[in-house]
């Protein structure tokens, strides 16, 4: 029974993954190897929204594994009944409707370290191609021309870098910077990442404008959105741009890197920020629109600019990165298979929701609404019915009025008992939608 009067209930196993946007091969494998079979769609699929929607009708998918580029709404969830959660093979979750995921009981979980390494050398590489004229020189070579000089070529020894967001790869560019014996001047708004970076050594500026005053170099690594819930679209312009090294020498390499979020800016207010000399040299990975394939039509909206480098979103890009992103990904859905377990969620960034300190005869978990009462009704059914709770693990997400709720039990709820228990979280809530979603799951 995939779904009763509007609540999932969803198998007690996956056995079945949509996998979409052409992640590692290995990921197959690996999901092969814990009894779900995976069916793969080439990449060329996602060109048809329609026909995503008719596959996930018709193999009523537990999971569905993708990446950064195709839109999944509410219309997509509703496809499929036994839609337990959709599993981004990326950091990125600007391609999922999170409220529509929340109503409808669905986790969204994705990999926020995989790609790490293969982004923090892309920095770097664009860092020293950018600060020796490395693109320029080529060019020129090419067309026979030898302009060997000494003029706006740098070394980065002894430069500052400024880092605006200081999550897992802001501190590895960090990390690396320092081994390249850089100074490190860094913003972020989450009170643990400042310590950690001034334990560290690092120089904290007190807002985005100080980065680019104090800095040679800026480079970007925030998420679409903070610790708070607030978007990042728009947390740069011209303004910022124009004060890019204010209190550096007057030959500072004032040089800019974007490979985090498209819409951190709009093109525009970078481009002039290049024409009035503010910055030198920019490097861009991310647009505002990018294409949904190869063959798709698309205008680089910097391709009038030679000192604006574009790359098509590459920072992930790399032999080593994208299997690891499979292994952590069908990790991840093993956890979650298994024992219910949540990491990664984008929910709640960097925490994880189990329960492995008891060894129960059976998990029950419920996705449910936070309003008052809901998590009693769960708690007051596992009572009623005589079972005990060994153990149980919960986390409220208030942005999106939703929370997850993990039980090891002693016994196996049934279906009748589970009707009761939504029944009564309604009644008690107010609410319709109190129970989005329930799994029991036998140990």
């Amino acid at each position: 029974m995939p779904k009763h009067d509007g609540v999932r209930f969803l198998q007690p196993r996956f056995t079945r993954a949509l996998i979409i946007e052409n992640p590692d091969p290995e990921l197959d494998e690996l999901l092969r190897a814990q009894g779900i079979e995976p069916e793969r769609l080439p990449e060329t699929a996602t060109l048809d929204r329609q026909f995503i929607i008719d596959r996930l009708r018709d193999g009523q998918h537990d999971l569905l594994f993708k990446r950064s580029r195709f839109e999944v709404d509410a219309e997509v969830l509703a496809a499929s009944e036994n839609l337990a959660a959709v599993m981004l093979c990326c950091i990125g979750d600007d391609s999922v409707d999170k409220v529509a995921c929340a109503n409808e009981g669905i986790m969204v979980m994705n990999d926020p370290i995989s790609n790490g390494r293969s982004v923090v050398e892309l920095v770097f590489g664009e860092l020293i191609c950018l600060s020796r004229r490395i693109f320029d020189a080529v060019e020129k070579t090419r067309d026979s021309r030898w302009t060997k000089d000494s003029i706006r070529r740098y070394e980065l020894k002894g430069k500052t870098l400024g880092i605006i967001g200081l999550g897992n790869i802001g501190k590895a560019v960090a990390q690396m910077a320092r081994a390249l014996e850089m100074d490190v001047v860094f913003y972020d708004n989450r009170e643990l990442s400042r310590e950690v970076g001034t334990t560290l050594g690092w120089t904290f500026a007190k807002s985005v404008d100080e980065v680019f005053r104090l800095s040679d170099f800026v480079t970007v690594h925030v998420s679409a959105e903070d610790h708070k819930g607030r978007t990042n679209k728009h947390l740069l312009s011209y303004q910022q741009f124009a004060q890019m090294g204010a209190d550096r020498p007057e030959n500072s390499p004032k040089i800019f890197l974007n490979l985090a979020r498209g819409f951190l800016f709009e093109p525009e207010e970078l481009k002039r920020a290049v024409r009035d000399g503010h910055i030198r040299y920019a490097s861009v990975d991310v647009f505002p629109e990018e294409p949904g394939s190869k063959k798709d039509v698309w205008a680089n909206p910097y391709g009038d600019m030679p000192e604006i480098v574009s790359t098509p979103h590459i920072g992930a890009a790399t032999e080593e990165a994208q299997p690891r992103i499979a292994q952590h990904m069908a990790n991840t859905a093993r956890l979650f298979n298994l024992y219910g377990t949540v990491r990664d969620t984008v929910y709640a960034p960097g925490q994880t929701i189990g329960v492995d300190g008891a060894e129960p005869p059976s998990i029950l978990s419920v996705v449910h609404s936070d309003k008052r009462g809901t998590k009693k009704a769960v708690a007051d059914a596992i009572f009623e019915a005589g079972f005990s709770n060994l153990e149980s693990s919960h986390r409220d997400f208030p942005k999106y009025q939703f929370a997850y709720d993990l039980n090891a039990v002693d016994q196996q709820m049934n279906e009748t008992q589970i009707k009761a228990m939504i029944e009564a979280a309604r009644k008690i809530s107010g609410d319709s939608n109190a129970i989005r979603s329930v799994r029991v799951i036998p140990q």
